[in-house]
């Protein structure tokens, strides 16, 4: 392969690596995955697949609609990713998505960095530092924790988190605002020497897992229980390090809030997320829907303020059934951006409240 920027056949690099506690060194061929892949993702919009090379630390990634007979890849080459020592495999970027908000997110092995990337012509990177685990995370349930919590795959759900399957079966949500890492529970069902090394989402909402040292197949489980089944039929099995599609968890439910303004009567089993209430968000339009379900009849004020309080605009409105959805057109020329949606009711009192991003 090329590499796009400098339309040069690849060149030979050289790493150092920790070999059974000494140093070694090795000089490769910098062809994209020669150093092996823990962490991909496929950005459905661009039709992109990233990815990062294990000990390079790198960000790099495939035009999978790019025109011509030579095969290129490209490669951001900062050094946000590679500024610590590579030989500590703690640094080793294992897990990668694209969320709801359409940008990359990255966790590294040891969970002390969550890094951001965009996805469009212009790439920035940016580490928005380690994760921090919740105080209702079980004593030695740590997201840091190199026995339970390393290695493993991330996925993405249609209300802007992230969820880390770890290789050892735990699961965790990430809030990628608070960086709050909250221990969901760890699957069940699956065989003893089955390591979950890679995770998607398929279009009935089951996570799918691959075992990259197992040849056992694929298993697939819901996040309402973390019961593992077998999936049977494939031809061939392969035994992988990680997955990636453009599937958001939680997408069916998510686009039936935005295509009727309500929750339809059924639903499937209530994520762990079940208490978001602004839809769509990411807002990509003129307007946003608030979802009053279970409030009292009555005046409600919805107020739009940026992260640092200032107020930018406020709608009151009237709730007159159970289930309501109430649009908000935003101010003509609002920026991109983070903001805060806060409801109250007549007495001021606050009912709840969301962050919301513009786009």
């Amino acid at each position: 392969m090329l590499d796009a920027a400098t339309k040069a056949p690849a060149t030979t690099q050289s790493f150092k690596y920790d070999n059974n506690g000494s140093t070694a060194s090795v000089q490769v061929q910098d062809a994209p995955t020669l150093t092996m892949v823990a962490a991909a993702a496929y950005d459905k919009k661009h039709d992109k697949l990233f990815f990062t090379p294990m000990r390079i630390g790198e960000l790099r990634w495939l035009d999978l609609d790019a025109k011509g007979e030579t095969p290129q890849f490209y490669a951001e080459k900062k050094q946000l990713l590679n500024a610590s020592d590579m030989m500590d495999e703690g640094n080793h970027i294992t897990r990668m998505d694209i969320a709801a908000d359409g940008n990359g997110y990255a966790i590294t092995n040891d969970g002390n960095h969550l890094i951001r990337f965009t996805t469009g012509k212009k790439t920035v990177i940016t580490d928005l530092g380690g994760l921090i685990d919740a105080e209702s995370n079980k004593s030695g349930m740590s997201i840091h924790n190199k026995c339970t919590s390393w290695g493993g795959d991330m996925v993405a759900d249609a209300y802007g988190m992230l969820y880390v399957i770890s290789a050892n079966h735990q699961v965790f949500k990430v809030d990628i605002e608070t960086r709050i890492a909250t221990h969901i529970g760890t699957i069940t069902g699956l065989p003893g020497n089955y390591t979950t090394n890679g995770a998607a989402v398929d279009e009935e909402d089951n996570i799918v897992v691959s075992s990259a040292n197992s040849f056992d197949g694929y298993y697939k489980f819901k996040m309402s229980d973390l019961a593992a089944v077998k999936i049977e039929g494939s031809d061939k099995t392969y035994n992988a390090s990680d997955l990636a599609n453009g599937n958001l968890l939680y997408q069916k439910e998510a686009d039936a809030k935005k295509s009727f303004g309500v929750l339809p009567a059924v639903l499937p089993a209530a994520p762990v997320n079940a208490d978001a209430r602004i839809f769509p968000n990411p807002v990509t339009a003129s307007e946003f829907k608030v979802l009053f379900d279970g409030q009292k009849a009555g005046k409600y004020t919805v107020a739009l303020s940026d992260l640092s309080g200032r107020a930018i605009m406020a709608k009151q409105v009237i709730v007159s059934g159970k289930v309501q959805a109430e649009t908000v057109q935003l101010s003509k020329g609002i920026a991109k951006g983070m903001y805060m949606v806060k409801v109250t009711d007549a007495s001021n009192q606050l009912v709840f409240t969301e962050r919301i991003v513009v786009q």
